[in-house]
């Protein structure tokens, strides 16, 4: 009986934090306790994260996801994503007396505040983000329409133009590249010295420590795992991130999309997944690797998470 070969060590340096924030923890919450509630179907404007497996698993508890509230019924309830709405959405919904609950993140909600109080105060405003983003569409829809210019890169803050410069005031997606979006800022600011930031940084602390986790990762590693879905800015960012600090990185949904052929010169693998990817799938992909390889595990952590976030009081005595 010939004996099959000894695998090959592999080190995984698994990032922390990683995983869901708490944002996101409290999004699929408000759905999982609006079906507990009022029973199946509760229909969900937007994917409730950008997560596919996330999705697919209230999709069998009894989500339904739509793109506008207009494929809704009136007499069921109906869920608004993490991501934030615009204001004509809720409103649309009282106007039909819809039963909706709104689980947009805290911290976007932080965002919208602020960008109202600049519109008050007869600030041009600017806002950092991604063209389409649903949260830059969300954002952007607080105010009326023109109110908002949206800069994606530092070239267009190169050339944006202000009405009057000395009152612009700034405002990012809280999801973007900390790097990124502190050259963009800093363009604008030499630009126009004057110029408002928000009271505290608009780029949530979830997105900064899995940035800075992944950075602490890279430096040590051949390559990196980044596990989420492509449309997930927060997950996009990470592989950016890695890749910028030399480490190529891959992203990826799952185990299925791992192909051990990345690792057969690797000696050291970084571990992350963005702020929306389920820590079960992580543990898929350790578990693959494993199949091939004798993985050790080693967690690097840059910070410790305590945030915790509320469920709308209509939902909190199903908790």
């Amino acid at each position: 009986m010939t004996q099959s070969p000894a695998r090959r060590p592999l080190k995984v340096l698994l990032a922390a934090p990683r995983g869901f924030c708490a944002g996101v923890d409290r999004a699929i919450q408000i759905v999982e306790r609006a079906i507990e509630k009022y029973g199946a179907p509760v229909y969900v404007r937007h994917e409730i994260v950008h997560n596919r497996h996330v999705v697919e698993r209230l999709r069998n508890l009894g989500a339904v996801f739509v793109e506008e509230l207009h494929e809704c019924p009136d007499d069921r309830p109906v869920v608004f994503s993490a991501h934030g709405v615009p204001k004509s959405v809720p409103a649309e919904a009282s106007r039909r007396e819809m039963i909706y609950l709104d689980a947009t993140c805290p911290l976007v909600s932080k965002v919208h505040v602020e960008a109202q109080r600049h519109y008050d105060a007869g600030k041009e405003i600017v806002l950092i983000g991604h063209a389409g983003h649903p949260e830059v569409v969300g954002t952007m829809g607080q105010l009326p329409e023109g109110a908002v210019t949206l800069i994606e890169t530092v070239e267009d803050a190169q050339v944006y133009q202000p009405r009057d410069p000395s009152r612009v005031a700034f405002a990012t997606q809280t999801t973007l590249s900390v790097d990124d979006t502190a050259e963009i800022v800093a363009t604008l600011r030499a630009r126009f010295p004057d110029m408002a930031a928000p009271h505290k940084e608009d780029i949530c602390y979830a997105t900064t420590n899995r940035q800075e986790a992944v950075k602490a990762v890279a430096e040590k590693a051949d390559l990196l795992l980044v596990i989420g879905s492509a449309n997930s800015s927060n997950s996009v960012r990470l592989a950016e991130v890695g890749r910028r600090a030399g480490c190529p990185a891959h992203l990826i949904d799952d185990a299925g999309a791992l192909d051990l052929g990345w690792l057969d010169a690797v000696q050291v693998v970084g571990v992350t997944a963005g702020a929306s990817a389920p820590e079960d799938l992580v543990q898929g992909v350790i578990d693959r690797m494993a199949e091939r390889f004798a993985v050790t595990v080693e967690v690097a952590e840059a910070a410790r998470e305590t945030v915790s976030f509320k469920l709308p009081r209509a939902l909190a005595e199903t908790a």
